[in-house]
């Protein structure tokens, strides 16, 4: 009877995954595959996160406490994954209820399946939000990969208009999609197409005059080649057909007819395009080259996305190179410009550019430097740019950092110490210099292990001085740590941290930090795992000029943490077979 059943459920569980797409030689082998697996584990994961806040200055600005609980739950069958989710949280500022989610995803060889709140992974402009609702994969992992998917992009947000922290609203959004690739080689391609719309009567009348609904269709094309050992040529294209306001009147033509069964072309429908292309070139350790370029047209939309920035192009090139043993180089240079149709008032450029050297010199020295730059320029759009007003603005950084590190028979040694300036500079003829900033930087870090008594050391101290406009910032932080673990498994570990912290800005003001933080985490039965956090901040002006002189403002935070991990049911392969044999 019992192998009867499992039978029964093999290829029961197989037709929910493969239905329709699997011919019966291979529903065969499926079965026998099946029949490999354990026929049932049911294992999961519970938690709580626990924060409790305190500060004599006010808690305006953070809850004073926070709860968090999570379950996890995942299902095996005969080898197909069914896991669960469920997560609960009251730490939440805009809305009075708690927050739930639901997942499912089902896996079997090839097949994944997404039931409730899923990501798949698509075009970047195409898609790049989660939906909540139903789809399915396939990837044979050589040549073939396809997807499909409905669901809920976005929720109805329709808070009271009297209300005056109401949210913006917002239609409910359905979309689905498919996606089908082949990859031979070193050589692939893929597709991908969205269909995505508000529904109207999602939102009250009330914000319906005000909100406008809208609908689109994004296609996106990925792919590369690898014509060469040292040469790989890539590309990732889309265009969008989107409508502003689906209220408007259709467009009546010939023209617009041919495609009234994707999508409904109205007098507020635009179509636009973005993409990149990538060029690799690479020649052993001596040099490997990558150059990008990328373009998105201006009010280009997906609804599938979050946020998208349009009304650009770019242009990227990095470069690294081993030339020597020992010794590595790295480059980086890129450019982008916005304005593309020349309709803005003003076009802005912008450049970034960097070069980093890191050594060894020997087994335990090591040295690193480097230099980033960023600059921007205004030219004309449809309107002159004011000379007194044009932004021309430069920000360069120098770093030099040299470690060392020492391993002996009762100690361990690490050492390194960073030296930085940084320079922002308005570099536009009339500019008064009020916004330009030099910042130099300079910090120690050192930690030593005793392996005898298992602990580890650590000390840092930082210093920094910014020079501004008639202004002079000073900062100083030292900190002291120490940890260690106990027990013979070393499933206890405790450590401690004490930070000072001293600011001043020239001729104004002075203020003054002390804080300490103890963290422990135990492990029992390899199950339990407990975590406890808690913290002081001391804190105040200490500029004798002023009334106010001491440390009289008071943080105080501790957190408390617990995760089971538990097996609820196993029947394992070898269990169930002795039990079909009795």
């Amino acid at each position: 009877m019992l192998r009867k059943l499992s039978a029964a459920i093999k290829v029961t569980g197989l037709s929910l995954f493969v239905h329709g797409f699997t011919s019966t030689p291979a529903l065969a082998q499926d079965i026998v595959q099946i029949a490999n697996s354990d026929p049932l584990i049911i294992t999961g994961v519970i938690g709580t996160n626990n924060t409790y806040y305190h500060s004599n200055m006010g808690n305006g600005y953070r809850s004073p406490m926070s709860n968090v609980f999570y379950a996890n739950l995942n299902i095996s069958l005969y080898g197909i994954s069914m896991p669960f989710s469920f997560y609960y949280s009251n730490d939440n500022t805009q809305f009075s209820h708690p927050q739930f989610s639901f997942n499912l995803n089902p896996k079997y060889k090839h097949w994944t399946g997404y039931i409730g709140q899923s990501s798949m992974e698509y075009s970047s402009y195409v898609l790049g939000m989660s939906f909540n609702g139903v789809g399915v994969e396939y990837n044979d992992e050589k040549h073939w990969r396809f997807g499909a998917f409905y669901g809920v992009l976005r929720k109805a947000v329709n808070d009271d208009p009297n209300d005056p922290y109401a949210r913006t609203p917002e239609y409910k959004r359905v979309g689905w999609g498919f996606k089908v690739g082949y990859t031979s080689g070193n050589n692939y391609v893929d597709l991908y197409v969205l269909r995505a719309l508000d529904r109207l009567k999602s939102l009250d009348d009330y914000w319906q005059q005000r909100v406008s609904p809208m609908e689109n269709i994004a296609i996106g094309l990925k792919g590369g080649v690898r014509p060469l050992k040292w040469f790989s040529l890539s590309g990732n294209l889309a265009a969008s057909m989107f409508s502003t306001d689906t209220r408007v009147e259709k467009v009546e033509s010939p023209e617009a007819d041919k495609w009234s069964s994707v999508f409904d072309t109205r007098y507020s429908s635009m179509a636009r395009f973005a993409g990149d292309v990538a060029a690799t070139f690479t020649a052993g350790n001596l040099l490997s080259t990558s150059i990008v370029y990328r373009l998105v047209q201006p009010d280009y939309t997906s609804l599938g996305a979050y946020y998208m920035s349009n009304n650009y192009h770019s242009f990227g090139m990095t470069a690294s190179s081993t030339p020597i043993t020992n010794l590595s180089l790295t480059g980086t240079f890129s450019f982008q410009s916005d304005n593309l149709t020349n309709k803005q008032l003003y076009t802005t450029k912008g450049y970034i550019y960097s070069l980093m050297a890191s050594s060894r010199i020997n087994d335990f020295l090591n040295i690193s430097a480097g230099y980033n730059g960023y600059t921007q320029v205004q030219s004309d759009g449809t309107a002159k740019v004011n000379d007194t007003t044009r932004v021309d603005r430069i920000m360069q950084s120098f770093y030099l950092t040299p470690s060392a590190t020492f391993d002996g028979a009762a100690l361990s040694h690490s050492i390194s110490l960073t030296g930085s300036i940084t320079d922002n500079k308005d570099r536009n003829p009339f500019a008064t210099g009020e916004s330009d900033v030099t910042s130099k930087a300079i910090g120690l870090a050192y930690s030593m292990g005793v392996k005898s008594w298992e602990t580890d050391f650590s000390g840092n101290l930082n210093y920094q001085v910014s020079d501004g406009y008639k202004t002079r910032y000073k900062s100083s932080v030292a900190t002291l740590g120490v940890s260690r673990s106990f027990l013979k498994e070393k499933e206890l570990n405790i450590g401690l941290n004490f930070s000072l912290c001293y600011n001043e800005v020239e001729k104004q003001s002075k203020s003054l930090s002390l804080g300490a933080d103890l963290s422990a985490s135990y492990m029992l039965k390899k199950v339990h795992s407990f975590s406890l956090a808690a913290g002081m901040s001391k804190y105040g002006d200490v500029n004798q000029t002023r009334r106010r002189s001491s440390l009289d403002a008071l943080d105080i935070t501790a957190s408390l943490n617990y995760t089971y991990t538990f097996t609820l049911l196993e029947i394992r392969k070898k269990a169930a077979k002795a039990a079909a044999e009795r």
